[in-house]
């Protein structure tokens, strides 16, 4: 897939030149999904902010409301009832993933459950706009920092990138630089601060920090 890993969303227009570039075409004529999961694992999220992203509501502007040309919804924790041979075309007719945050351990689970995360490696040309924690369930770890999710086994997600996330940088009290280069310390493998001005773009393997704000790298 095309990764492009946000905290905020499409927040300027350095990120949103990134992601034409990826999808080939405008957005206005871009397929979405929308996959709300992570938000029912979080404890700050509820139906009202799972139908405001749904809905693209004025807070969603940067994800949700970029003015897609058709917006579907991939609820993962359906799938594992209904088959993967109705929901897989689902996804190979949709050009682009829009992973909405909340907890990742909980999107991380969904996506193994549902079959999802296998099927990643078949989808060379679909776009993967993460926000928040939709970016770092592709991480090998978020950090007990950021389990909200009581099931949680651990902090370990999927491993798809070599690298960590910590995102929000100086948005909330509790994401300050400090904190982030607590967290960096214990996470054990290389690892990015931003905030919802940054984004980091993985394709083929190759890395690439988009910003008009703060980052951070730590580690080799």
């Amino acid at each position: 897939m095309k990764l492009l890993l946000t905290s905020g969303g499409v927040t300027n227009p350095s990120i949103h030149a990134t992601l034409v570039q990826l999808l080939g075409k405008p957005i206005s004529e871009c397929r979405a999904l929308c996959v709300p999961t992570a938000q029912w694992g979080h404890p700050k999220c509820d139906p009202t902010s799972v139908r405001g992203f749904l809905a693209a509501e004025p807070r969603w502007q940067h994800s949700s409301g970029l003015g897609w040309a058709s917006l579907g919804v991939l609820e993962l924790t359906a799938l594992p009832t209904i088959g993967a041979q109705r929901w897989i075309p689902w996804i190979r007719e949709a050009d682009l993933l829009l992973v909405d945050g909340g907890d990742a351990t909980y999107l991380c689970h969904w996506m193994r459950a549902s079959g999802l995360a296998d099927l990643l490696p078949s989808l060379p040309d679909t776009v993967w706009l993460g926000v928040s924690a939709g970016s770092m369930v592709l991480t090998p770890r978020i950090g007990t920092h950021f389990v909200e999710w009581p099931s949680a086994p651990d902090d370990r997600t999927l491993g798809v990138v070599d690298f960590s996330i910590f995102p929000h940088l100086n948005a909330f009290p509790t994401n300050t630089l400090a904190d982030a280069q607590r967290w960096a310390a214990d996470i054990g493998v290389p690892a990015y601060a931003i905030d919802e001005q940054t984004a980091i773009k993985v394709v083929d393997g190759c890395v690439e920090v988009v910003s008009e704000g703060q980052w951070t790298k730590f580690g080799p």
